[in-house]
């Protein structure tokens, strides 16, 4: 069976660090940091105190007031994301196929600040069960791609990927997986995420995974840098249209990249720490070549998964010079949550959209915050430091790791 060539035709951002994919991009190259003190709540307990929250939004600039009190922020954001690259892919939906197309999208935690406040507000009323109707509903992480599927009449593949950190990758693989296969002509893909929450800042203080550097949230987040400290929670979400390249042709679509290729793989190590010598890493980066029928010389950039955490920094740099050999000090590198922070289920998504647009654009974002040269880190790599470099990409890969041991890794590349 001949499988049939994906591409991307539409792109929608709404990050820490820019409200559109334009804003995203501009704060991108220009090396803009998103993290600040928290304002959703009082932090004054919490040993972390800043993060990367949205700025400037307002949901009801975009949903309907009474749809928008029915969903939980992830929700939101990814009603706006997604209605962003549906726009920007100019698709018409009266003339659209709906039964072939899909919404595909990625969550790794979903309604949290739902889950917490109804919680409290049960124990905060002496036990008496008063809980809001719509509280499952806007809690389950499914509701996403349920909402931009009741919006646009979708009646394709719907449901959610959750594999934590690598849950919107994991979505786009699924979404490649469903057009190559000719089961779908459009899927609306990506992931979501709104973590920044009483619940979600004190879960990952407990587990030491958040810088701690209040005195200066700006530089918190230093992939690569020997004085990092943990990563910084972000929000928003990522959307992503991949469509079946004869569709996309036939109606004129502009396409952003081809998408070549996805690999997933297992740690199987432990259930938060990554492999010390990044075997899960470098089996999903080889599984992502071989999926995509390329050799290891013909990619020139990757957007690394990069937290900022001191073990899985050196991990995944090490399997990528195992994996490319000599071919990787030509590689770019870099880690664009340097300036988004981490947007867990998000994550995949918004790098990959960084990534699509580094081919796009011929520039790739820098890795901001670096100061101090880590010893365990091989100094010929090309990581791309403090300021973006002009480059031709043909080809980019995004990796993107979850708890759990969870690897994925998704390749674009320049329409040929």
């Amino acid at each position: 069976m001949e499988l049939k060539r994906v591409v991307v035709t539409g792109l929608g951002a709404l990050t820490p660090i820019g409200n559109t994919k334009d804003e995203y991009w501009d704060g991108l190259i220009n090396g803009k940091s998103g993290a600040a003190p928290i304002t959703y709540f009082d932090t004054t307990e919490f040993k972390t105190k800043f993060a990367c929250e949205l700025k400037n939004f307002n949901a009801t600039d975009f949903i309907d007031r009474r749809e928008a009190r029915r969903m939980d922020r992830f929700a939101q954001y990814a009603m706006v994301a997604s209605d962003e690259a549906i726009a920007d892919a100019k698709l018409n939906l009266d003339e659209v196929n709906k039964l072939r197309v899909g919404v595909i999208w990625g969550a790794g935690i979903g309604g949290l600040e739902t889950f917490q406040n109804e919680v409290l507000n049960y124990a905060n009323g002496n036990g008496t069960p008063r809980f809001n109707p719509f509280f499952i509903p806007k809690m389950i992480a499914d509701i996403a791609p349920g909402n931009i599927s009741i919006k646009h009449g979708f009646m394709g593949p719907n449901y959610t990927t959750v594999s934590a950190c690598a849950s919107s990758a994991n979505s786009m693989i699924d979404a490649l997986n469903y057009i190559r296969l000719g089961h779908c002509d459009v899927v609306v893909t990506g992931g979501s995420e709104a973590a920044v929450t009483i619940a979600g800042m004190g879960g990952f203080n407990a587990m030491h995974a958040l810088s701690t550097r209040n005195e200066s949230p700006e530089t918190a987040s230093r992939p690569f840098d020997a004085t990092r400290d943990g990563f910084v929670l972000g929000e928003g979400a990522g959307a992503i249209i991949l469509e079946e390249y004869e569709h996309a042709k036939a109606r004129g679509a502009k396409i952003y990249a081809e998408v070549i290729g996805g690999g997933l793989s297992s740690d199987a190590h432990h259930m938060t720490a990554p492999h010390p010598e990044g075997i899960g890493v470098m089996a999903v980066m080889r599984n992502c070549l071989e999926n995509a029928g390329i050799a290891p010389e013909e990619v020139d950039h990757i957007n690394t998964h990069g937290t900022s955490t001191p073990l899985g920094d050196v991990a995944e740099l090490k399997a990528i010079s195992e994996v490319f050999g000599g071919h990787a000090k030509s590689i770019s590198i870099n880690s664009t949550k340097s300036m988004t922070g981490h947007l867990l289920g998000a994550a995949g998504a918004i790098e990959a959209i960084a990534s699509i647009l580094a081919i796009e654009h011929g520039v790739v974002p820098p890795t901001i915050n670096h100061t101090t040269v880590d010893e365990n880190i091989d100094p010929e790599l090309n990581l791309i430091l403090n300021k973006a470099q002009k480059r031709d990409v043909k080809v980019a890969m995004s990796n993107t790791f979850g708890f759990g041991g969870h690897n994925a890794c998704v390749l674009f590349k320049k329409l040929d």
